[in-house]
């Protein structure tokens, strides 16, 4: 019966999570028209290490500041460097270009390239059906990329199509990092988060000549970012993790998250939705769950 109310409590988190993720190229899209992207990222990876620090604080296993050793200095530099920094100053860049709808179902591809990055630097080896479900969705990609009609790219953003790619490219190679690192989940984030948040203090020094306290709805969805994307889901998607008896049950609900973000910007964005877009969406993830079969198979 615990195990039944367990599993039951790790899909609700699960849900939770996605239901928060699946908000996040609205908020993303909204809150830049009030604030510059790297304004927004140095703001929400303030408030994101902010809650994190807490969360982290009050857990079972806290971060001691004076036992963090050389190694983690090192590993969370180069961790936080490429997340949240990188990654977000070319995502936010990404949605500054292009409609909600395709920067972020773009951003989802991030599956199917952590495969190809994983065959290039953990050498694994990969299959001809591997190949295929590639192939898949990046047929999706170019779907999305031009509307629907494959033989034109010439009318879509092309810098912002790179932009949105380059940032599953990012998110990858953060994603292999992380799978190295063994440290405690709440307590490394954090650290990851600050710096970033110092990085994104640096690069505004250089290219920016103020940087201004957001007011309003910029605060507001700066605040929502920090929270709901960089920090607290991600201690809800370890929770639902946690609690499940198979953490296959759970993490396949993530790919709800990109339909009802669709949902989400069409209500709140006001974008109407392409059919090209989910249509392209729906081969990515089919070549995602695809790539997923094939390695539970091998």
């Amino acid at each position: 019966m615990k195990n039944i109310s367990n599993q039951n409590k790790a899909y609700l988190l699960a849900l939770l999570a996605v239901l928060f993720w699946s908000t996040m190229s609205s908020a993303f899209k909204i809150t830049l028209r009030y604030i510059a992207f790297d304004q927004l990222l140095f703001w929400a990876s303030m408030f994101g290490a902010i809650i994190l620090f807490v969360i982290n604080q009050i857990g079972k296993k806290p971060l001691i500041f004076k036992n963090i050793t050389y190694g983690d200095i090192r590993a969370s530099a180069i961790m936080g460097l490429f997340n949240p920094f990188l990654y977000y100053v070319v995502l936010f860049k990404a949605y500054d270009l292009l409609e909600a709808q395709i920067a972020g179902t773009l951003n989802y591809t991030w599956p199917i390239v952590l495969v190809i990055m994983s065959v290039v630097f953990l050498k694994q080896k990969i299959s001809a059906w591997s190949f295929v479900a590639i192939f898949i969705s990046f047929f999706g990609i170019v779907i999305i990329s031009t509307h629907g009609n494959i033989t034109n790219i010439g009318n879509s953003n092309l810098w912002g199509i790179i932009l949105a790619v380059g940032s599953s490219f990012l998110w990858a190679i953060y994603w292999i990092l992380n799978m190295k690192d063994n440290r405690e989940e709440t307590g490394k984030i954090f650290f990851n988060l600050i710096f970033g948040f110092l990085y994104i203090f640096v690069y505004l020094l250089f290219t920016s000549k103020h940087i201004l306290f957001p007011t309003g709805y910029a605060l507001l969805g700066s605040v929502y970012i920090g929270i709901f994307e960089m920090s607290l889901t991600f201690v809800i998607w370890l929770l639902a993790l946690k609690n499940s008896s198979d953490t296959a049950k759970v993490s396949n609900l993530i790919y709800l998250s990109p339909f009802i973000a669709l949902f989400f910007i069409r209500f709140t964005v006001g974008e109407e939705i392409h059919f090209s877009t989910l249509i392209g969406l729906i081969f990515i993830v089919g070549g995602i769950l695809l790539q997923q079969l094939i390695r539970k198979k091998i």
